[in-house]
């Protein structure tokens, strides 16, 4: 199913801020684990995932990238920034957010990243892959 809905974007520093909305079948307390813990992020961000109280280390292919978690909000949303990004200085991050409609009770989750200018698109073709893992892992 895996579609997005371009939310804002705007320029912070050398890198571009975008939102995507993905609507998905689940409900935030079941959804919140999914993107806030090791073992839920490794079942569909990446191969595994380690942490130790507030960094992060996912795994890919051999590779690795460390984050730190900035904010959790249970079954609301959650915030890590790229320890890279960190050190270079940047205020930059990525977020995780659970949106209920007050109407139609349906669930999105607001994907919040950062890219340099001429790499946007391909960030956001990445975030429909990675949801659409997402949405098969939860079977939404």
């Amino acid at each position: 199913m895996g579609y997005y809905i371009a939310k804002s974007i705007k320029r912070i520093m050398d890198k571009v801020k975008f939102e995507l909305e993905f609507p998905l079948r689940a409900s935030p307390k079941m959804l919140f684990p999914f993107l806030s813990t090791p073992s839920g992020l490794s079942e569909w961000f990446c191969d595994d995932v380690n942490s130790r109280t507030e960094l992060f280390t996912f795994f890919w292919d051999g590779s690795e990238e460390q984050a730190r978690l900035l904010k959790k909000q249970q079954d609301k949303m959650v915030r890590f920034r790229w320890i890279n990004d960190e050190e270079d200085g940047l205020d930059t991050y990525f977020e995780f957010r659970i949106e209920v409609d007050a109407i139609t009770h349906d669930t999105s989750v607001i994907v919040t990243d950062f890219a340099e200018e001429d790499e946007v698109d391909e960030a956001k073709q990445l975030w429909n892959s990675q949801i659409n893992e997402l949405q098969h892992t939860i079977g939404a």
